[in-house]
């Protein structure tokens, strides 16, 4: 059993299963190389970190590679456009995180002369960064013995120590096991390897317990619990807020958006003029027409309450002065600068237009 098995040993199985089966990451810098003198990059690991919060790697990897391109830097970063910046990070969603990543770029590329601090409480004291985020840039980036944990770690420990208490009641009791496992030598190998064996191993349903490098310690599997846990309190039901969107094509083709405000959900965002979102909304066309709503709706789930959005369209005149949002031209609109949300009230509104009334290009 774990308690039976010195933590120094359970690092050791895990850095060797590393070493052989660890992911290939674009922003990694694996065992190897570290041990040829290549040093992880803080820059392209604190940027990974920001982009996979409440994000999938496979959803990661290429907007990465993209950034990467644009902005190698963080000075390149820092001195880009918010609005390029907002576009780029279309599709990736809360998007606070795109907003803090240009303040903190800033940060580091003014004060800090481009130098991320190698201190997790600095780190830390930085736009955006928080507890796990500064914990795993320490460690990564700087191999410091700072103990990451993240939702594959929760449930490396939960299962590894059986702690049948839910989350999220459980999560210092996690942390506390998971430092107790972090290791002096290589924690940054660590950090990276427990995460690995969460997201390619111990799953959150049918966990390949006879391939992994901890089997033989895990009191969940000796319990036959393994796929239980972590035990989760009962979600609450979330609200339902309405919302009413406006789509409005100029005779030139032109389209009518607005660059949301910088602060708030979707702040700084560009998507299409529309009404408040609550239990009952008012209408606020941006400019008057004859608008038309369409009988299918959008609904979109953010993190604390699920949207529906009625949508309506019209054809406008080339001379029509909107009183809110501004007419960007049709060669000039690109769907994938939009958020999900704003692009699920096009796919809807450009379906429409093609039947109702074929663009006038």
């Amino acid at each position: 059993m774990c308690d039976e098995i010195e933590p120094a040993a359970m690092a050791a199985a895990l850095r060797a299963w590393y070493l052989a089966h660890g992911r290939d990451l674009p922003w990694r810098v694996g065992p190897a190389a570290r041990a040829s003198g290549e040093h992880p990059d803080p820059y392209r690991v604190w940027l990974s970190e920001v982009m996979l919060q409440q994000t999938t790697v496979a959803a990661v990897r290429e907007r990465f590679l993209r950034f990467t391109a644009r902005w190698p830097k963080v000075q390149a970063l820092a001195a880009a456009e918010d609005a390029d910046v907002m576009a780029e990070w279309a599709g990736l969603g809360y998007y606070a995180r795109a907003r803090n990543l240009l303040k903190c770029a800033r940060a580091v590329a003014g004060p800090l002369e481009g130098q991320f601090p190698a201190d997790r409480a600095a780190l830390q004291a930085l736009p955006g960064i928080g507890p796990y985020t500064a914990a795993a840039i320490a460690a990564i980036a700087f191999d410091l013995p700072e103990t990451v944990v993240d939702g594959n770690v929760e449930r490396v420990m939960a299962r590894l120590f059986a702690v049948e208490t839910p989350l999220p009641t459980a999560k210092p009791q996690l942390v506390a096991l998971a430092h107790r496992l972090t290791p002096e030598m290589h924690p940054g190998d660590h950090a990276q390897a427990v995460m690995d064996l969460g997201a390619t191993i111990c799953t959150p349903t049918s966990p390949a317990c006879g391939i992994c490098p901890l089997t033989r310690c895990c009191a969940a599997r000796a319990s036959g619990i393994a796929a239980e846990l972590p035990r989760r309190a009962p979600k609450t039901a979330k609200p339902i807020r309405l919302g009413i969107a406006y789509v409005a094509r100029r005779a030139d083709g032109a389209l009518l958006l607005e660059t949301r405000a910088p602060r708030g959900l979707l702040g700084g965002m560009l998507g299409w003029p529309g009404s408040d979102w609550s239990e009952a909304p008012a209408p606020a066309p941006p400019v008057a027409a004859d608008w038309r709503a369409l009988e299918a709706e959008v609904r979109h789930t953010f993190t604390h309450f699920h949207l529906r959005l009625q949508v309506q369209i019209a054809d406008v005149a080339a001379a029509t002065d909107p009183v809110q949002g501004h007419f960007v031209p049709a060669r000039a609109f690109r769907p994938e600068d939009l958020p999900t949300v704003m692009r699920k009230v096009w796919a809807l509104a450009s379906s429409a237009f093609d039947r109702a009334n074929p663009d006038p290009r």
